[in-house]
């Protein structure tokens, strides 16, 4: 089932990218995605060759990051501010980005925070915590943690 749906998730960026070279208008997330894209110029070739990078695996041994969970990372930190969820995020990102100035840097920032939040709750079979998230978010700008925690 992974298989079926990482080449599934694989094929969006393959389309969306073939549609934004060849011109052709983008639909829904398509957009987003090409973005994205355009940000990681070293990502282009990758798409540019689905027939060679659909089933390719990216083992962390092999000390690259997988870049298609790179760039699904980013859509969803993108879907995430523009929702504001989980609630929250988007005053971090602000103050983040107040501090640093460069929105893609921000992202990556938050991207880290994301991505130890998503490999704790695989680690403990959970749902990702959000408090833990937004502090690791907080403290990356100096806020500290919540109230809450």
């Amino acid at each position: 089932m992974y298989g079926d749906d990482r080449r599934r998730m694989r094929q969006v960026f393959f389309l969306a990218w073939r549609k934004h070279r060849s011109g052709r208008p983008l639909e829904g997330a398509e957009k987003t995605i090409v973005d994205v894209a355009l940000l990681h110029p070293e990502y282009h070739d990758l798409l540019e060759r689905p027939e060679d990078n659909a089933e390719r695996d990216f083992p962390p041994q092999g000390g690259q990051t997988n870049p298609f969970l790179h760039l699904a990372l980013h859509l969803a930190i993108e879907e995430q501010l523009a929702t504001d969820r989980p609630p929250g995020i988007r005053d971090g990102y602000r103050r983040l980005l107040h501090q640093n100035g460069d929105r893609h840097g921000v992202i990556h920032l938050i991207m880290e925070c994301l991505g130890e939040s998503l490999w704790n709750a695989q680690q403990r079979g959970t749902a990702p915590d959000e408090a833990a998230y937004l502090d690791c978010v907080r403290r990356l700008s100096g806020s500290g943690p919540t109230q809450d925690s």
